[in-house]
């Protein structure tokens, strides 16, 4: 009985999946603390609508991988970024700061690993409001 109660843990249908509105879409949460027993990692699905993106942030102890699952992406690491299609990946060290954007103008479908799967402090702090982050995508030449 106990390896059955467990098993809930360790499986997630689309319907048990988490689902969380953001503004820059929704975030279908599919392995995080509480929904399965990961201690390592965190899995996101993000739907970003066309003109909308997620504003320079960091995570201060976590680790991410954004995998391009439909659509285009502007991914900016740091300073710098790349546009990003379908099978396309970008590593985020933890802390670094970093933003996506959906530069199409269909819906962008990502995946996001972080990791660990629970850490202390914020796990997202916004930074894009503060220089050189509130102005850097609008310096001459760069992604628009």
């Amino acid at each position: 009985m106990a390896e059955d109660a467990r098993a809930g843990h360790r499986f997630v249908t689309s319907g048990e999946m988490q689902v969380e509105e953001l503004p820059w879409g929704p975030h279908e949460w599919l392995c995080r603390p509480g929904l399965t027993d990961a201690r390592h990692l965190q899995l996101v699905r993000v739907r970003m609508p066309a003109g909308t993106g997620h504003a320079f942030h960091r995570h201060p102890s976590l680790e991410e991988v954004i995998y391009v699952v439909e659509g285009r992406a502007e991914q900016w690491v740091a300073r710098q970024s790349r546009a990003l299609g379908p099978g396309d990946i970008a590593h985020i060290p933890a802390g670094e700061v970093h933003a996506t954007y959906n530069a199409g103008d269909t819906t962008l479908v990502f995946l996001a690993i972080l990791s660990p799967a629970a850490s202390e402090g914020p796990a997202v702090v916004d930074v894009s409001q503060e220089e050189p982050w509130a102005s850097l995508r609008a310096l001459p030449g760069g992604p628009r």
